[in-house]
C-alpha cells in the first residue's frame, strides 16, 4: 500500500469519533478465507490413461500442440490441491500461453477416488516413474519439462535418470534423493497403519502439515493451514497410506556428481522453513554443477502456496535460460 494512502487513513481515523468508528466496524462484512476448497476448477480436461498397473488420471490444460510440461504432486495432494492455485497465479499466464500442462495423479489420489482393492499392489516409486511412458504415448508427447514436488519430484527425477532423451529440463521442489532413514521409516509406518485402520488421525494430519509446511505453520498463515487441514481430511486414507508406503520404500536414486547423474538442467528448489532443506542440499551435491541451480526461498515452507510470485519468476527465468520460453 502506498505511504500516502496509509497516512491519509491514519488522519481519517483520528478525526472519527470512537462511536462512529465502532458503528463503521460493525457494518463491515467478514469473509472467511478458509472457505477456499482445493478442488478442480474445471480449467483442465481430465482423461484416464491406461498403464500396465491400472488406469491413472491425467488433467490437461492448454493447447496440446505446444511444448509439454508434466507435473507430479506430493503426498496427501493431487493435481488440483498441489498445482491449481499456482498455475492460476497471474504471473504464470505468460508461461501458460506457451505450454500445455499435463498433471499426473498418482493411482487413487484424485478427487473422490474410491478405495483401491485390498489385493491391489501399489506401484513402487520406479514403477510410478515408468507410468510416465504411458502418458507420453497416450498424448503423443516426445519430450517434456518436468515440474514435481516432494514425492512427485522424486518420481520425475527417477524418470529423467532412466530416460534423459525424453526430458528437456526439471523443476524439482523438496526433492529427496536418498532412501528413507530409520526415523522417517518408523514414523511413517505408524501413520500408514493408522490411515488404514482409523482414517485420517490427528497424528497423520500433523505429519502431513509438517511434511508440507514445516513447523509453526499456524503462526505464519493460519488461514492457509486451515485450508490444507481440511483438504487432508477429505482424502481417501487407505489410498493415501499406499502412496506413502511406496514413498517410504523408495530406493536411493543412485546418482553422483562424478557419474550417472541427471543429465538435464535442474532447478532444485526448497523453502527456508521446509523440513526438506537438507535433502535438497544433499541432492544438489549429487548433480552436475553446470546444469543445476539450487534455490532456497526465504520465510516459507510450502513455496508454491506461500511464495508463488518468487517461484513463478524463478520458473520463467529458468525456462528462458534454457531457451524454452520467451
Amino acid at each position: 500500500m502506498p505511504t500516502t494512502t496509509v497516512q491519509e487513513n491514519i488522519a481519517l481515523l483520528n478525526m472519527m469519533s470512537s462511536d462512529n468508528l465502532e458503528d463503521d466496524l460493525k457494518s463491515v462484512q467478514l469473509h472467511c478465507p478458509s472457505d477456499r476448497r482445493l478442488q478442480s476448477d474445471g480449467a483442465c480436461v481430465e482423461e484416464r490413461v491406461r498403464t500396465s498397473r491400472g488406469d491413472i488420471l491425467v488433467a490437461v490444460r492448454g493447447d496440446r500442440n505446444k511444448r509439454a510440461i508434466i507435473t507430479y504432486h506430493d503426498l496427501g495432494l493431487n493435481y488440483a490441491a498441489n498445482f491449481q492455485a499456482f498455475f492460476n497465479f497471474v504471473d504464470m499466464r505468460s508461461i501458460l500461453d506457451q505450454f500445455c500442462i499435463y498433471h499426473i495423479n498418482a493411482p487413487g489420489q484424485e478427487e473422490g477416488a474410491s478405495t483401491l482393492p485390498e489385493d491391489f499392489s501399489y506401484p513402487s516409486m520406479d514403477a510410478l516413474a515408468s507410468q510416465i511412458d504411458f502418458v507420453l504415448g497416450h498424448f503423443g508427447i516426445r519430450s517434456f519439462i518436468g515440474f514435481g514436488v516432494g514425492a512427485g519430484a522424486n518420481i520425475l527425477a527417477r524418470y529423467a535418470i532412466a530416460n534423459p532423451q525424453k526430458v528437456d529440463a526439471l523443476v524439482l521442489i523438496n526433492c529427496t534423493s536418498t532412501q528413507a532413514g530409520w526415523t522417517e521409516w518408523l514414523y511413517q509406518k505408524i501413520n500408514t497403519r493408522q490411515l488404514r485402520s482409523s482414517g485420517m488421525t490427528q497424528g497423520a494430519l500433523d505429519y502431513l502439515m509438517w511434511h508440507h509446511f514445516g513447523r509453526s505453520t499456524d503462526d505464519r498463515n493460519h488461514d492457509l493451514a486451515h485450508v490444507y487441514k481440511d483438504c487432508f481430511s477429505h482424502l481417501n486414507p487407505v489410498n493415501l497410506s499406499m502412496f506413502i508406503d511406496s514413498y517410504l520404500r523408495r530406493t536411493d536414486l543412485g546418482i553422483s556428481r562424478d557419474s550417472n547423474t541427471i543429465k538435464v538442467p535442474v532447478l532444485n528448489v526448497t523453502g527456508a522453513l521446509s523440513p526438506h532443506v537438507d535433502d535438497t542440499v544433499t541432492f544438489n551435491g549429487r548433480l552436475e554443477p553446470a546444469k543445476t541451480s539450487w534455490l532456497s526461498i526465504s520465510d516459507c515452507g510450502m513455496v508454491l502456496e506461500e511464495q508463488p510470485n518468487k517461484i513463478a519468476e524463478a520458473f520463467r527465468l529458468f525456462l528462458q535460460g534454457e531457451g524454452y520460453c520467451r
